[in-house]
This record gives C-alpha cells, sequence and structure tokens, in this order.
C-alpha cells in the first residue's frame, strides 16, 4: 500500500513538472529557409557581371553536355563534352580524339596519320568556346588587366592566371577584354606554353563579336583569330563558324568517351 501511495505521488510531481515546463517554454518563431545566391559570391563583381550577360552562371551549371560542331576540309569536326568531369569526344572526318577522365586516346578512321597533338588538342575548341564560363573553373586567379584599345574602342580587361598544379598548363595566362556597356566578352588574349618550359610572353588574340543564344546562353557563333604585334591585334588571321550548337542538362554514358577497339592510347 505503501508502494502504490509512493508511486501515485511521483507520478503526480512529474506531471506536474511536465506541466510547468510546457506552460513555461517560450515560443519559436518558425523556421524560413532564406534564399541565398552563393554561386557567383566567390568571384569578382566584374567577372560576375559578365557572366550575367552571357545568361548567367547558375544557368549554365544547370547544364551536363555541350556539343558543336566546326565546318573542316572533307566534313564536320563534332566536339562533345561532359561539363561536369570533362569528358571528351571530338568525331573528325578521318580521325577520333576522346578523354575518359583517365586516358586521352586517338583512333584514325583511315590509314592518314594525324598530323596534330591529342593532348594538346582534344580539349582546345571546348575550352575557347566555352568562354567565358570555363573562367569559373576551380584555381583561378583574377586580376585588373590594362584595357586593349582596338581601332578606336576601349575594352577593360581581367587577367585570368592558375593555381599551382592546376591544369595540364597552370603557366597558361588569359586576358578577358569585355565591352564596358553590355558586358559582354569581346576579346581573348592567350599564352601558349603547353611544351615549354616557361612562361610565353606572347599573347594570342581571339575576337569574340557574334552570339548565338542556345538554351538561354550566349555562346560564340563565330571566333575570329588574329595576327598580333607588340602583343596587340593587328589584322584578322582567320575565322571559325561554329554550327549545331547543343547544351542539355542530360549526362551521357560514359561509354561515349570510352576508348574503342583499335584506338591507340596517347601517352
Amino acid at each position: 500500500m505503501k508502494r502504490i501511495l509512493y508511486l501515485s505521488l511521483m507520478l503526480a510531481v512529474m506531471a506536474s513538472c511536465k506541466d510547468k515546463t510546457t506552460e513555461t517554454k517560450p515560443e519559436t518563431e518558425p523556421y524560413t529557409e532564406e534564399e541565398l545566391d552563393v554561386t557567383t559570391s566567390a568571384y569578382p563583381e566584374t567577372i560576375t557581371k559578365i557572366f550575367d550577360a552571357h545568361g548567367g552562371l547558375d544557368t549554365w551549371n544547370e547544364m551536363t553536355t555541350l556539343e558543336f560542331s566546326v565546318e573542316k576540309p572533307g566534313g564536320y569536326e563534332i566536339t562533345t563534352t561532359d561539363l561536369k568531369d570533362r569528358y571528351s569526344l571530338i568525331e573528325m572526318p578521318k580521325h577520333t580524339i576522346g578523354y575518359d577522365g583517365e586516358v586521352i586516346w586517338l583512333k584514325n578512321s583511315e590509314k592518314t596519320k594525324y598530323e596534330g597533338d591529342p593532348k594538346f588538342y582534344y580539349n582546345l575548341m571546348f575550352y575557347f568556346y566555352a568562354m567565358p564560363f570555363v573562367l569559373a573553373d576551380d584555381g583561378i586567379i583574377y586580376e585588373d588587366a590594362k584595357p586593349l584599345v582596338f581601332e578606336g574602342e576601349t575594352y577593360p580587361g581581367i587577367k585570368i592566371s592558375y593555381e599551382s598544379g592546376v591544369g595540364a598548363s597552370p603557366d597558361d595566362e588569359y586576358i578577358l577584354y569585355y565591352d564596358a556597356d553590355t558586358n559582354k566578352m569581346a576579346w581573348l588574349a592567350y599564352t601558349v606554353t603547353y611544351g615549354k618550359n616557361e612562361k610565353s610572353k606572347d599573347y594570342h588574340f581571339i575576337n569574340y563579336s557574334n552570339w548565338q543564344e542556345v538554351e538561354g546562353l550566349l555562346l560564340p557563333e563565330t571566333m575570329a583569330w588574329y595576327n598580333y604585334e607588340n602583343n596587340q591585334p593587328t589584322t584578322i588571321k582567320n575565322e571559325v563558324k561554329f554550327v549545331s550548337p547543343m547544351l542539355t542538362t542530360v549526362k551521357m554514358d560514359i561509354r561515349v568517351y570510352n576508348r574503342p577497339e583499335g584506338a591507340e592510347l596517347v601517352q
């Protein structure tokens, strides 16, 4: 009987404490998730404006696969790139180059020898074509650059360099020049250090003047390489036109980029 009475008193005390706790518990504000745009917070304001003028980095980051074509003698050169893993496939009239994330490979459809360097070329045109968005890659250092003055027009510049160990040619440097009124990319100056033991001091120049909209993003329709003198563009050298561009959120099967039977491994 005593045990029953003691147990009843304990339950009453516990219930009383629970009621007091409930009564004195302060009201909390309902949780609301604050929407923050952190995608471009790590980039300088100037280059963020350039990304925005071309459709926005958020839209670019939604895409997974990019494809474009360039007309070559005898047919088209079709480049397909996985934007997340940077797998690459370049299908040419007589040759195919691929990169599956581990190895670069080359396959000849005929007995004609490929005269270029697959290690240098497998992502070259993609990098130029995917401007300015590839300049949001990791490991990039941004600095203000001296403006470019060409035919009476002045283009502000942003110098792009890379942290040590980033990419196959971390000593490469780029300068993106843009239209001060529209913030669209206008010129790219770049050095080539691949295969060299020191940084190059010579800048090559590409003019970006024609754009086409693809899935809400502005990508080049043409690019014009210029002759140069004293690190300044002079006269047009050659022009490349891009056709049948495609951007999609669909990720291609990795087997598309894998080395096929009969392809040689590029060392």
